[in-house]
């Protein structure tokens, strides 16, 4: 859900008559740069973000941006229910973490008491009143791509594209390897996926069955235990570990960044199915600067800005509007993935009350036994 490659792409500020649209743009953000809007705490993924982009839009605005980091949506989850609803002034959470943050009451309607955000009408239909926002009040698309596994090409040159480089001893008892740090439902998703019960497993059965299985693979001698996605791939190019979760944009990014570093890293999406994952901007309920929020993510919804930042982090984009404008390498797989593999992806379900705090304690007694 994030990478570190950087592109500058400022042609947009450079076109004939940008001076006059730049304007324009300047004097509808900076309505809302006063003394109480003159700061946004924005709280993202780790490298998930332009650098130039933050730039732009503080020039524009005239109003300072400060970033903190979070590495799972579990991390998101504790800060906003520390407190950080009342800190954070932008999130980016996964599509499956929504409903959960919503019925917590940790987010805002995006809206407030006046008109939609300006930019909207370019996301994509796929994109629109999705499960987790029927009605569209709480979140907008930011990026979306597509979880997998990560290996060594040294260690396994030809691979069956399979969960079980990760769960069956039989297929790997000898090489390190880890299991992706963060929310349970993700990880008992691929154990129901790699059974044969469908990556979307919901309930007490299906649950109880993965738990067993993490509690099994963590007794394997060769498991190294939870890592992020970001150093999953790391790891396994310094040959550290020889297997892990990660995802398609930032596979994709490093090995662009750097073909030689990366060049024994290989990725693909299990046969047996896998996540699709909308990532989103979301408003916390205490938010300390809501309305200059609301400029950032109308800003995030220029069709450039939002080719800028696909094309900054190889991940796909939402916005219909920016296609023409994305690299080639985002419209081919990794990053794009094919008919074949996206017919057997599947949105992470949500899940809350009763269900929830099943999961919850079935994840806590799985990494504890």
């Amino acid at each position: 859900m994030k990478t570190i490659r950087a592109k500058g792409l400022a042609e947009f500020c450079r076109k004939p008559g940008s001076m006059f649209v730049s304007g324009l743009m300047l004097a509808s953000l900076a309505i809302t740069a006063n003394a109480e809007e003159a700061q946004l705490n924005l709280f993202n993924w780790t490298d998930y973000m332009d650098p130039g982009i933050i730039e732009d839009f503080e020039a524009e605005s005239g109003i300072e941006v400060v970033q903190n980091y979070f590495n799972s949506n579990a991390e998101l989850m504790a800060k906003l229910t520390a407190g950080g609803d009342a800190q954070y002034d932008i999130v980016m959470p996964s599509d499956y973490m929504v409903a959960r943050l919503i019925g917590a009451g940790l987010l805002q309607p995006l809206n407030g008491e006046g008109a939609g955000l300006e930019g909207t009408e370019n996301i994509l239909e796929d994109f629109r009143a999705p499960y987790y926002d029927p009605e569209d009040r709480y979140t907008v698309p930011y990026q979306w791509g597509v979880t997998g596994i990560v290996y060594n090409t040294e260690t396994f040159p030809d691979p069956d594209p399979s969960w079980g480089l990760l769960y069956d001893p039989q297929v790997n008892s000898e090489y390190p390897f880890a299991m992706l740090k963060g929310d349970g439902q993700f990880n008992f998703g691929t154990i129901c996926a790699w059974l044969g019960k469908g990556f979307d497993c919901v309930g007490q059965e299906p649950w109880v069955e993965a738990a067993g299985v993490v509690i099994e693979t963590r007794q394997r001698d060769n498991f190294v235990g939870f890592v992020d996605a970001l150093a999953g791939i790391d790891q396994v190019s310094s040959g550290v570990i020889h297997a892990a979760v990660a995802y398609n944009g930032d596979v994709a990014g490093k090995k662009a960044a750097d073909p030689e570093l990366y060049g024994n890293v290989g990725f693909f999406v299990p046969r047996e199915g896998s996540q699709r994952w909308v990532d989103v901007m979301a408003i916390p309920a205490r938010a300390p600067h809501p309305e200059a929020a609301r400029a950032f993510i109308e800003y995030m919804l220029r069709p450039d800005v939002a080719a800028r930042l696909s094309n900054y982090n190889m991940y796909t984009s939402p916005n219909a509007a920016a296609q023409p404008m994305l690299d080639a390498a985002l419209r081919e797989p990794p990053v794009m993935p094919d008919d074949e593999t996206r017919a057997r992806l599947s949105l992470t379900p949500g899940v809350e009350g009763e269900q929830l705090e099943l999961l919850q304690q079935l994840w806590s007694e799985a990494r504890s036994r």
